[in-house]
């Protein structure tokens, strides 16, 4: 049932690639019947929802009142716009934008509706600062217009210099982002140096001071509340971990305790997947010695010990051992594995890979560096071979190496990639520069092998990929706040701004087919690609928006091309995306590195630890 959820919000998002404005256009026929496909699938699973939750709590919930109105909605418009396109009367789809509900609202959404729930909670800090810091910006314009608007100075596109006040607010609220710094400031610096003072003191307030205030109020607010957010799932995981024990606990002696078989029957059936091994282990972790039960609290630790990866190896002999056993044990053998074993080892290869770097920055068309690839080459496969001599290939190539899986396909990739270059030139046959490009990726790509060799590389990787999955949650938002904002953007500005090929004879082709263009920075800089004439065009716009570089020329191109209130919605974008969302993102980011960064292992981390030793489990990978 969650993943038909998930299939069908993800075609009717998708819906938007195929509907007018279109990606790859289809009649309205057949995107209509696929929305109501899926309404129908999400109407299901409310009913769903509402047979297996009591009648009281299923009401009370916004997510379910959400969905069910969105659905509604969502129906009278396409039964709206299906009446009026066949009577050929133009009509926005104005309910497509409410699509991400879906998103948001279901239960399987759950850690997206608890960052927007953070989001939510920050906003009123934010607000003040905001507020206040929109009520600089116009007080500075005001200033700006005052001292500035009566010199009948002009910019160097030829427009009024601050004569305007809506204009100066707009071109100081750029400034602030530092798009058009110093674009703006020159008319009146040439005019006179002393007006830059007026420049660098708002500068100085307004994106040095407020742009950090709003980092550090939302930091402090989302941590406030993640903290919470934290405290309140640990005791309701406590909670129903208590509830667990007293459904199964038994009386020993004057205590409620739960027996070993007990302990054991739950753990295979809440934990499958794990070894007996493993299983044993957490066990003798949980009781005491010689005792045949688990106390309460250390039951209660039992949903703790299963998040913690443990790894369970077998011990095998090497194959070659087994096969050959006079000639791997041998003192020459010896030596060998003794050399791979050893540190100095590592940083020899570390040194190739470092001069491998420098040979790969060279002009490869030099012979001399081109043969030299091959020598690489080889000193990374007898690398390999090496190691798979001195391990066992089982546990050398076993799930949790992801470096030796790594090093392995990059470099067998590369010999390939670079043994059929070299076959396909020396036969004359063609000189492939998609091979060759490949050859130049997998090339640079060995280099990150160096990562496995440093400690603290290796911690930052490990942390960037442990809170990756988390990182996933906000894509889910950020994919939110996009599809909406293009959705409006495709409405609005949908063929008001066109692309043409240089050798079109189309009219106003260099202007991007719009006559207001004319001259203006928009055209000159050539972004006639940056519309919103389809979902995927939108979505590079908004990425460009992020960006914040060049963002006012974009929206002074959609405003002349519209009105100068379209500019609204470019502020709209930077306000909820640059300002609020990627400093919470910042902040998320900030805290989650902080917590996984930490090399302090956990009390229940040191426990197993600690167990393993006792029983002599423990080996030294």
């Amino acid at each position: 049932m969650q993943v038909a959820t998930y299939i069908c919000i993800t075609v009717d998002l998708a819906l938007a690639i195929f509907e007018e404005p279109a990606v790859y256009p289809l009649p309205f026929l057949a995107t209509s019947i696929i929305e109501v496909f899926c309404l129908l699938a999400f109407f299901g699973r409310l009913v769903h929802f509402s047979k297996v939750t009591p009648r009281s709590v299923f009401w009370k919930d916004t997510k379910n009142i959400c969905v069910m109105v969105t659905i509604f909605l969502n129906l009278i418009d396409l039964i709206i716009h299906g009446s009026l396109l066949i009577a050929h009367i133009p009509i926005v789809r104005w309910s497509r934008v409410l699509r991400p509900i879906y998103l948001v609202n279901f239960a399987e959404s759950r850690q997206i509706r608890r960052a927007f729930r953070s989001i939510r909670n920050t906003l009123p800090e934010i607000l003040y600062v905001f507020l206040l810091f929109i009520f600089s910006v116009l007080m500075f314009s005001l200033m700006a217009q005052k001292l500035l608007g009566s010199r009948k100075l002009i910019t160097s596109e030829g427009e009024p210099y601050f004569e305007n006040y809506l204009e100066g607010v707009f071109n100081l609220y750029v400034l602030v982002t530092t798009a058009n710094s110093p674009d703006v400031m020159m008319p009146a610096y040439d005019y006179s140096w002393w007006y830059s003072i007026f420049f660098i003191a708002y500068i100085i307030l307004n994106t040095y001071i407020f742009m950090s205030v709003f980092l550090a109020v939302v930091y402090n607010n989302y941590r406030k509340h993640l903290k919470n957010e934290i405290r309140k799932l640990a005791y309701m995981k406590r909670r129903k971990m208590a509830d667990a024990f007293n459904a199964l606990k038994v009386q020993e002696g004057s205590e409620f305790v739960i027996s070993e078989t007990t302990w054991l029957k739950l753990v295979k059936l809440v934990a499958p997947d794990i070894s007996n091994s493993h299983r044993e282990l957490l066990l003798r972790v949980s009781k005491e010695d010689n005792q045949r039960y688990v106390g309460k609290e250390a039951f209660i630790r039992l949903a703790d010990l299963l998040n913690i990866q443990v790894i369970t190896m077998k011990t095998r002999m090497h194959p070659i051992e087994c096969w050959m056993p006079h000639l791997y044990t041998c003192g020459a053998s010896r030596f060998i594995r003794r050399v791979v074993l050893h540190k100095g080892f590592i940083y020899a290869f570390d040194v190739v890979i470092v001069v491998n770097a420098i040979f790969i920055a060279l002009d490869d068309k030099n012979p001399l560096i081109a043969n030299a690839e091959w020598v690489f080459l080889s000193l990374y496969v007898i690398e390999i071979l090496l190691k798979l001599y001195t391990y066992d290939p089982r546990t050398f190539f076993a799930k949790s190496q992801f470096w030796n899986w790594f090093d392995t396909f990059i470099i067998i990739a590369a010999l390939v990639a670079t043994s059929v270059n070299t076959a396909l030139k020396s036969a004359s046959l063609y000189n492939s520069q998609e091979i060759l490009d490949i050859v130049f990726i997998l090339r640079v790509l060995r280099l990150i092998r160096i990562i496995d060799s440093i400690q603290r590389f290796r911690v930052i990787m490990n942390t960037l990929i442990n809170i990756l999955p988390t990182m996933l949650t906000f894509c889910g938002i950020i994919l939110t706040i996009y599809y909406v904002f293009a959705i409006i953007g495709m409405e609005v500005f949908k063929n008001k701004i066109r692309f043409f090929p240089e050798n079109s004879s189309e009219p106003y082709a260099q202007q991007c087919g719009a006559e207001a263009l004319k001259d203006s920075s928009f055209a000159k800089s050539k972004y006639c690609k940056n519309n919103f004439n389809n979902l995927g065009s939108a979505f590079v716009v908004l990425v460009e928006l992020t960006v914040v570089n060049q963002w006012h020329v974009i929206a002074t191109g959609f405003a002349l091309v519209t009105h100068p209130a379209a500019k609204l919605y470019f502020i709209a974008f930077h306000v909820v995306v640059v300002i609020m969302i990627i400093n919470i993102f910042v902040a998320f980011i900030l805290e989650a590195f902080f917590v996984e960064y930490s090399l302090e292992k956990s009390e229940v981390e040191t426990a197993i630890e600690k167990k393993i030793q006792e029983l002599g489990m423990a080996v030294q990978e």
